[in-house]
């Protein structure tokens, strides 16, 4: 398996963790969906610039894209999600937090007591 093919297996996985369709990165990215494919195929090569707008929309470090290597395998699915939050991101998420909590123990979600 080639570079390019790898990167685009590590493409397609963020990608689907996030739950985004290849239209949706696209549009994200500024490219188009059949590049997205041709990417994540390995077929086509992508510019420093298109990697970088990629990384910034998963929230991963370009070496990982690139070499595959995590920076903290450890982490359960929270907080590896958390971790790729901007700070206005992760202050708009604690706001949700605050609000749908007390909804949810009323609901009796609330596995925690």
């Amino acid at each position: 398996m080639t570079i390019y093919e790898n990167v685009g297996q590590r493409i397609t996985v963020e990608r689907k963790k996030l739950g985004l369709s290849r239209e949706r990165l696209a549009e994200l990215v500024g490219v188009s969906a059949y590049y997205i494919g041709q990417i994540e195929r390995g077929s086509r090569k992508m510019s420093f610039d298109t990697l970088v707008r990629i990384s910034d929309c998963f929230h991963v470090p370009i070496d990982y894209l690139v070499h595959g290597e995590q920076p903290d395998c450890s982490d359960n699915e929270l907080q590896s999600l958390l971790k790729r939050c901007s700070s206005q991101e992760l202050a708009l998420i604690t706001d949700m937090l605050k609000a749908a909590l007390p909804h949810l123990r009323l609901m009796g979600r609330d596995t925690r007591e």
